[in-house]
């Protein structure tokens, strides 16, 4: 990959406008990344790995095999205390007190207009056992991830982006009840290991994990250290997601690329990775700006919800729900070889702008440049043709369904 290519996909780094944090801080792994040879640089107000033997290379070995990403930088928060599932509807557009003891769902959290904040994963952590994120002893065996039985009450384990956590915090500080304690995880280490083979893999040295399946999580252990792990992640790839107290983490990434399966893998590929699953880029496809309609993320208004109409912003997403939002999130084939990225306008046949490309880059696995953009919505149906201004030139793209590439979970009832 060339220079400029590379300085393409490192504008993934870019931060929204409205963060700022005063220092550049290292993950836990910083040093282990250092020597497995990665190129490090600004990412959320952390140095992060963007590519260790390249990102091409990556790209195909998580598809291929199993890469290991170091998501330490997210926010890992608990939320407790009376009628905790309850206050997260307040901010949270999906069914929170539905989720049985080990579910996990995607959700959104929303201001008050109905504008994303941010995107997040939920999770009910179980009931009758002590916290996996405390220093008490959790018996791995004690919890049946495949049998979960449902709750009212409990606790939530809710993981949010590096680079809006902060916010994040203030937002939910102001909007929840005091009687809703939020604790910030700030010494768990969380580790993506993504791809066909990283649970089969995984499950050598971590026995029990796949019985996990996807959007779902529990308690396990490694050389006595607690681990929380979801089978899920943000590749389009099975694979699982491991929060664990930071002071094991250089260990644990050494016995996880003792495995032969298992490479490191930058945030460059992780970027190409979910770029090809469809998967939106908080601070890039999505912004205050965008509602869930937009961002065509129905699926994260749960039924319920809808039908009550007591999420933030309801009346005007239930609104374009109904009739269609002005402009819609869309993915695109770009004719040619040469990328259309972030920034591009998408223009009528006056050349106007009318539409502006949120993603773009090349797609190894389709061996072709793709894209995601807003486009009005008489343009976002499949087939669409479509042309793209870019850097005085323009590119002729059409309109196409995603995810570009099929997703791999292992759902449960496919195993």
């Amino acid at each position: 990959m060339s220079d400029p290519e590379l300085r393409d996909y490192a504008s993934i780094i870019d931060q929204a406008d409205d963060y700022v944090e005063p220092e550049i801080l290292p993950l836990p792994l910083d040093a282990w990344h250092r020597a497995q040879g990665a190129r490090m640089v600004e990412f959320a107000g952390y140095e992060m790995p963007i590519q260790y033997e390249g990102i091409m290379a990556e790209h195909a070995w998580t598809r291929d095999s199993a890469g290991l990403f170091d998501v330490s930088h997210m926010g890992q928060l608990v939320f407790s205390g009376e009628g905790v599932a309850h206050a997260l509807e307040t901010v949270l557009p999906g069914d929170i007190a539905g989720l049985g003891e080990g579910k996990m769902r995607y959700s959104l959290l929303l201001a008050q207009d109905g504008g994303i904040l941010d995107d997040l994963m939920a999770t009910r952590l179980p009931d009758d056992q002590p916290s996996p994120f405390s220093a008490q002893d959790v018996e791995p065996e004690a919890y049946d991830p495949l049998h979960p039985s449902p709750t009212a009450s409990g606790s939530f384990y809710v993981v949010v982006n590096g680079a809006t956590k902060y916010d994040d915090i203030s937002y939910l500080i102001e909007h929840l009840p005091d009687d809703v304690t939020i604790n910030i995880l700030e010494d768990q280490a969380l580790l993506a290991v993504q791809g066909p083979k990283a649970v089969e893999a995984i499950a050598r040295i971590i026995p029990g994990v796949d019985g996990l399946v996807f959007m779902t999580a529990g308690a396990f252990h490694w050389n006595d250290v607690p681990l929380w792990i979801s089978r899920s992640g943000y590749t389009g790839e099975d694979g699982v997601e491991i929060s664990l107290p930071a002071e094991h983490a250089v260990a644990f990434a050494d016995a996880l690329l003792a495995l032969p399966e298992i490479k490191p893998i930058g945030l460059g590929a992780r970027d190409s990775l979910r770029l090809e699953a469809g998967l939106p880029l908080y601070g890039h496809d999505l912004d205050p700006e965008i509602t869930p309609v937009m961002a065509d993320l129905g699926f994260a208004l749960s039924k319920r919800r809808r039908e009550a109409a007591d999420f933030p912003g309801a009346e005007r997403i239930l609104t374009q729900r109904e009739h269609g939002p002005a402009t819609k999130r869309v993915g695109l084939i770009v004719e040619g070889r040469q990328p259309a990225r972030e920034g591009a306008e998408v223009i009528d046949e006056t050349g106007a702008t009318i539409g502006r490309l949120t993603s773009g880059g090349f797609a190894p696995t389709l061996g072709k440049p793709i894209a995601m953009a807003y486009v009005p919505l008489a343009l976002a149906a499949p087939g669409t043709r479509i042309e793209i201004a870019q850097r005085g030139k323009v590119h002729t793209a059409t309109v196409t369904a995603m995810p570009f590439i099929p997703h791999r979970y292992v759902r449960a009832g496919a195993k």
